[in-house]
């Protein structure tokens, strides 16, 4: 009977050790050619060319990565510098805004004190907290009040001339009226006569009245109005208002002085309140002025 054989469909090769050995022994002599004599740098160089665009395929997952990252890093730089050179321009508006208000204010208490020089009561400087939202009465808070020694019926100037009278104080505030509110009457007289009147608030375009003022009255448009200091609640020479119009009522037989003040209280944040005495203040009639 014939012995069957197994089907060989290759030739066995020669054995491991062997060809270990063999890759061994040509590492060794190709690092020695490689590093004495340059036989091999086309062969490197050949090499490389034909293995450079796989190396690009498989760096570019890394740095297809990178890039994005990049990216997105400096687009949110790009974000967060424009948002801080924005708050930046907001805060520089703001700073030039608050200097200019600054030196406006500042040349304001300049005038201020020139005015206080003048005046020979004492005088506190006082800056407005608010005004109230009232659409019939005309009224300034301060900062200060009682224990700074202001007292209702105080007087209220600026640069320009009076502003008003304290109708209401606590212990460090003060209300004051303007002298277009209805509360306020002011003795007055013109400047280029001496003559005497009283002017009044509540005029509705924000303006003082001189009323029951009769046909022989030596007032002009243009007139000049300070007071008079009778009663010796406002000193004397302040200015007050320039009479803008004289209209004569034929039912009543009296005319009306309109002026326009020359204090700015819609202008300014710092006003002078005017100390005067005591006792003046009690000869007064300041039941009018509370509300």
């Amino acid at each position: 009977m014939q012995e069957q054989r197994s089907l060989r469909l290759f030739r066995r090769g020669p054995a491991a050790e062997v060809r270990l050995a063999v890759f061994v022994l040509v590492s060794v002599v190709l690092l020695i050619t490689d590093a004495r004599w340059t036989v091999l740098e086309p062969a490197r160089q050949a090499i490389a060319v034909a293995i450079y665009p796989f190396q690009r395929v498989a760096m570019a997952p890394a740095e297809l990565s990178q890039y994005v990252d990049t990216w997105m890093n400096a687009t949110a730089l790009v974000h967060s510098e424009k948002e801080a050179l924005q708050r930046q321009r907001i805060e520089l508006a703001q700073i030039s805004t608050h200097a200019a208000q600054l030196s406006v204010e500042n040349e304001q208490l300049r005038r201020l004190l020139h005015v206080a020089d003048t005046v020979t009561q004492p005088a506190v400087a006082v800056e407005v907290l608010y005004e109230p939202p009232n659409a019939f009465n005309r009224r300034l808070i301060f900062n200060k009040g009682a224990s700074d020694g202001i007292r209702a019926g105080m007087p209220v100037i600026d640069e320009g001339g009076v502003v008003g009278q304290v109708v209401r104080v606590t212990p460090y505030t003060a209300e004051a009226a303007l002298i277009t509110d209805d509360k306020v009457s002011i003795p007055v007289q013109v400047l280029r006569n001496g003559l005497r009147l009283v002017a009044f608030g509540g005029h509705a375009a924000a303006k003082i009245e001189a009323r029951y003022l009769t046909n022989e009255v030596d007032l002009e448009v243009g007139d000049t109005l300070i007071t008079s200091g009778i009663g010796g609640l406002f000193p004397a020479g302040l200015p007050v208002a320039v009479v803008e119009s004289i209209n004569f009522d034929p039912a009543t037989g009296f005319a009306v002085a309109v002026g326009q003040p020359l204090s700015h209280p819609e202008r300014y944040r710092h006003f002078l309140v005017l100390l005067v005495q005591e006792s003046k203040l009690h000869k007064e009639d300041t039941e009018g002025f509370n509300e």
